[in-house]
C-alpha cells in the first residue's frame, strides 16, 4: 500500500490587533487631545461654552481661511470617526448656502481619502461594523461587477458614508468610477443637509436661543431628501425588472 501523505490545511494569518483597531486608537488619541485642548483653552479664558462655540464660528466665517480649514477638517473626517452628517449641517449655520460648495468639494476629497485608506488597509477597517457591513454585503458582488451605478445608488439611498467608502476601497473597484458616482450620488443629500442647518439661522444665533425658521429652505431640503431616495428606489426597481426580464 502507497501512503498518501497529508495535507495539512494552511490557516491564514489572522490580521494583528494593531491592524484591526490601530485607527480607533488614533481617533480616540486625537478626541481626547482636542477635548483636552478645549477644556484648557476655555478655562484659560475663562469663557463659557456659548462663548467658545460664538469665537468658533466667528474664527472660521471671519476670514478667507475659514472655508479653507473646513474643507480640510471635512477631507480628514473619516480618520477622526467624526459624523459626516453633522458635518454637513454646520456647514449650513456656519456659511449658508455657499456651505454646498465647501461641502461638495470636502465631502469629495474625504470620499476619496477613505477609498484609498480602505484599498490599503483592507478588512481592518471594517472590524466592529458588521451590522452595517451587513446592508453593504448585499452590494458587494454588485459593487464589482457595475461599480459606477451601484455606488450612485448607495448614495442615492443615504447608507453609511464612510463605510461605503472603505468597502469600494478594499474590493479595490475602479476608482474614477467611485469618484464619479459619489460626486453625483451625493449632491441631492449634501443641498439638503446643508439647507436644513441653514434654515435654523446662523451657529450664533442658535447657542444663543435665538432660532429663526426659514419655512422655504427647510421644505427644500425635505423635497430634496424624499427625491433623493425616490429616484433611488426607481433605480433599483428598474435595476431589478431589467434582471428579471434577461432570465425570461
Amino acid at each position: 500500500m502507497s501512503s498518501q501523505p497529508i495535507q495539512q490545511k494552511t490557516i491564514p494569518d489572522q490580521p494583528s490587533f494593531l491592524r484591526q483597531h490601530g485607527a480607533k486608537f488614533i481617533a480616540l488619541a486625537f478626541w481626547l487631545a482636542l477635548l483636552g485642548g478645549y477644556v484648557w483653552y476655555t478655562k484659560s479664558n475663562n469663557l463659557t461654552i456659548t462663548d467658545s462655540l460664538s469665537q468658533l464660528a466667528a474664527a472660521l466665517t471671519g476670514s478667507a481661511v475659514g472655508p479653507v480649514i473646513y474643507i480640510i477638517l471635512y477631507m480628514i473626517r473619516p480618520l477622526i470617526f467624526f459624523p459626516a452628517t453633522l458635518m454637513t449641517v454646520l456647514a449650513g449655520f456656519l456659511f449658508g448656502p455657499i456651505g454646498i460648495i465647501y461641502t461638495i468639494i470636502g465631502s469629495n476629497s474625504s470620499a476619496l481619502l477613505a477609498f484609498f485608506v480602505g484599498r490599503y488597509f483592507g478588512q481592518g477597517l471594517l472590524e466592529g461594523a458588521d451590522e452595517s457591513a451587513g446592508i453593504i454585503n448585499r452590494y458587494t458582488k454588485r459593487l464589482r461587477d457595475n461599480s459606477f451605478e451601484t455606488v450612485l445608488l448607495m448614495r442615492l439611498l443615504f447608507l453609511p458614508y464612510d463605510l461605503v467608502h472603505y468597502v469600494a476601497g478594499f474590493l479595490r473597484i475602479d476608482w474614477k468610477a467611485f469618484i464619479l458616482a459619489t460626486a453625483i450620488g451625493s449632491i441631492p443629500g449634501t443641498i439638503s443637509i446643508v439647507l436644513l442647518g441653514t434654515s435654523f439661522g446662523t451657529l450664533e444665533e442658535l447657542v444663543n436661543g435665538r432660532i429663526t425658521v426659514n419655512p422655504w429652505a427647510l421644505a427644500l431640503s425635505v423635497l430634496l431628501i424624499v427625491g433623493s431616495i425616490a429616484l433611488s428606489r426607481y433605480l433599483k426597481r428598474r435595476e431589478t425588472d431589467q434582471l428579471q426580464g434577461k432570465q425570461s
